[in-house]
């Protein structure tokens, strides 16, 4: 994609605004919290220490707002205290001469590390540069310095109440992250009519599954419908498959594959009926493949008969769906949350994460990682934006590092989409709220008053439209910061001019300085690579080994394979709005490479999930040597994807040989179903590998000893 292409399509994204995004009961309960806040605020202690407390409850109520699972309660009140220490150690910096670019500088990299936790305190924690900019005005002594950064989390605090006392939606992330995944699965089964090698999207079957990890607060109050419905989706997934597929399923044409379709169109229904009842929080409704499905399954009709694979698969999904059915009119928790519905996953307490959200920030103190070189890039840019301004001697000389730090994403299209419409919306919300303050030459109450109605409409648009979300925060800012005099023309052409100055220091920091996904593919398909080989080798290992069934390996290796798979996709996505080739970035694979290998991947995670689908039950007789070739599958995968990383062709001629002699072995031995879909799902899995080495074959020949 050319410069002007990626340009045009990230402004686009970056000035869009979709109405069915919006929330306008929490969007008033958020600025409820902050009226909350800023008028006694103001009577009681004045308009500096309303100021501060005021950003605490805008940024607190923010978080609220971010896509996570945990209650609301807790983010706000993470971010009130997050904002509190970052105030005071700002009031205490700026006191000391050259003390506060440094404290911003090491702040700011910080941020940019939080994106290695996620995206949402990734997004949490660039705001606390940029408040931390806002309020930090003058030097003050210690105990004032406290009372700015108490007043700061007391703003967090006051959000956390008004969501305890105002629940709105509640549980309605993790009920559309359900009902989702149920919903895709009913997309699923219709495809597999027409298609029966179709892949399923595993986005859906993530966040459902981070949607169910549940704080103790959350698993003692949950609805009892999300509970064990998420496990029973995971089951139907490979049952669905198994059933559609010819070679472990229904034969390809006859009879039995038109009675394969008939039983996929009804699970669809029952599936889709499902996913409604889940987002609506309704009773979940007979449909008219209830009775046709119990039919089919039953298979009463003597020449179109399901047999083997198929007819056990088709016996599994009937019971999987009166399973589903059954959690809607049961009200144990123990009862629903048994084993046989899959276990309840635990999301443990913030202070708790403190340890894992370290790792995981250790893990990217890299050089090379696109975190840690977006951290650097903000830290440097919002320094050298500060101490730029305060060179020229501009008075609002923080609206350019603040621009900046709002601005810069450690990917391309957010932060050119978000710099183009930061940019537009600042001159456009610093314009109005400059007008209304000539006009009008509103008080203290009443610009108090004008800053809750522009945060307002911030909230009701943060989820969309950023270039008007920002307009909203802009004013919002003026209003707050006119508590104290100033010449609002003079203010309001240094705003503008320090805002633009800002963003374009971050805009050309990203171009000079980038991070490519593109530059990353090779690295996530070997990531992938090298998850779907240990997916395939649990899996086969349950084979020869079946009391092994159970222990959780195959459970957390298919989530790893999903896991990678999706980091890839993202990547894609990514790297398809950037404005760089491909193959300058990545000489060794080109994009047609890649795209051919991720087919091949996804081959091989299909047909371990056809595989899964016909596990031996614990007591069952091992597959004679499985066990062997699945160590021998996850070590081959294991060095491809090392292979793909160094830039060489994958070599599969060892692992081809031993399959050919596990194959003879299993060929000699009598074709109960286990060895038949053993062997079966052996041969796709080898197939798949054959198209891998095809996929990444050397467009130009490596050189010998390389």
């Amino acid at each position: 994609m050319s410069w002007s292409a990626a340009l045009r399509a990230t402004v686009r994204a970056g000035l869009h605004l979709d109405r069915t995004l919006s929330s306008p009961k929490r969007a008033l309960r958020g600025a409820v919290a902050v009226a909350l806040v800023v008028f006694p605020t103001l009577a009681l202690a004045g308009p500096a220490p309303a100021t501060s407390a005021a950003m605490g409850a805008f940024i607190a109520g923010t978080a609220t707002f971010q896509r996570s699972f945990r209650p609301r309660v807790s983010l706000a009140v993470a971010a009130g205290i997050g904002l509190g220490v970052s105030t005071f150690l700002g009031y205490l910096a700026v006191g000391v001469p050259g003390a506060f670019p440094v404290l911003l500088a090491v702040w700011a990299f910080g941020a940019g590390m939080a994106w290695a936790i996620g995206p949402s305190s990734g997004v949490v924690a660039a705001t606390t540069v940029a408040v931390m900019l806002v309020v930090v005005q003058l030097p003050v002594s210690v105990p004032t310095a406290l009372g700015h950064g108490l007043l700061c989390a007391l703003g967090g605090g006051v959000q956390a109440l008004v969501v305890t006392l105002w629940p709105l939606d509640s549980w309605r992330a993790q009920r559309d992250a359900l009902a989702d995944t149920y919903a895709s699965l009913a997309d699923y089964a219709r495809r597999l009519r027409q298609d029966p090698t179709a892949h399923v999207d595993p986005e859906p079957f993530i966040l459902a599954r981070q949607a169910a990890t549940l704080t103790p607060w959350q698993a003692r109050h949950r609805p009892p419908e999300l509970a064990g419905l998420r496990g029973i989706a995971e089951r139907i997934r490979p049952a669905l498959a198994a059933l559609a597929d010819p070679k472990v399923g229904a034969p390809a044409e006859g009879p039995q594959r038109d009675r394969a379709r008939e039983i996929l169109g009804a699970c669809a229904e029952a599936l889709d009926a499902v996913a409604r009842a889940v987002r609506h929080a309704e009773p979940l409704r007979s449909t008219r493949s209830a009775p046709l499905l119990t039919l089919l399954a039953a298979d009463d009709v003597e020449e179109a008969r399901l047999t083997g694979p198929a007819r056990r698969a088709a016996r599994r999904l009937l019971t999987l769906l009166r399973r589903a059915a059954d959690t809607f009119d049961r009200q144990d928790q123990e009862t629903v949350s048994s084993p046989a519905l899959g276990p309840g996953l635990r999301r443990p307490p913030l202070f708790r994460v403190l340890p894992a959200a370290w790792q995981a920030v250790r893990r990217q103190l890299r050089p090379h990682s696109a975190v840690c070189q977006h951290a650097v890039r903000l830290a440097g840019v919002v320094t050298v934006a500060y101490l730029t301004a305060k060179l020229l001697g501009v008075h609002h000389g923080y609206w350019a590092p603040m621009t900046a730090a709002m601005v810069m994403r450690p990917d391309f299209a957010q932060t050119y989409s978000r710099g183009v419409a930061r940019l537009a919306g600042t001159v456009v919300g610093v314009a109005l709220s400059t007008a209304v303050v000539q006009l009008l030459h509103p008080g203290e109450w009443l610009s108090a008053a004008l800053a809750v109605v522009f945060i307002g409409g911030a909230y009701l648009t943060l989820r969309t439209g950023y270039a008007l979300m920002t307009a909203c925060v802009s004013s919002y800012v003026v209003f707050l910061l006119g508590l104290q005099p100033s010449d609002p023309m003079r203010t309001a052409t240094d705003r503008v001019g320090l805002t633009l100055v800002g963003g374009a220091v971050a805009l050309l920091a990203y171009a000079l300085f980038p991070t490519w996904q593109t530059a990353r593919l090779a690295e996530r398909l070997a990531e992938w690579l090298a998850a779907a080989g240990r997916y395939a080798g649990a899996v086969l290992g349950v084979f020869g080994e079946p009391e092994r069934r159970g222990r959780g390996d195959v459970r957390k290796a298919l989530l790893d394979s999903r896991e990678a798979r999706s980091e890839l996709l993202q990547a894609i996505e990514r790297a398809d709005a950037e404005p760089v080739r491909h193959d300058a970035h990545s000489p060794e694979l080109s994009r047609k490479q890649i795209d051919r290998a991720r087919a091949a991947v996804g081959l091989l995670g299909r047909s371990v999930v056809l595989m899964e689908a016909h596990l031996p039950e614990k007591t069952g007789e091992p597959v004679p040597g499985a066990a062997e070739f699945a160590e021998e599958v996850r070590y081959a995968t294991a060095i491809a994807a090392g292979a793909l990383l160094v830039g060489q062709p994958p070599d599969f001629e060892g692992l081809r040989e031993t399959y050919r002699r596990w194959d003879e072995r299993l060929a000699e031995l009598p074709g109960d179903d286990a060895v038949r879909v053993a062997r079966a799902g052996g041969r796709l899995v080898m197939q798949a590998l054959g198209e891998l080495e095809k996929a990444v074959r050397p467009r130009r020949p490596v050189p010998s000893g390389a």
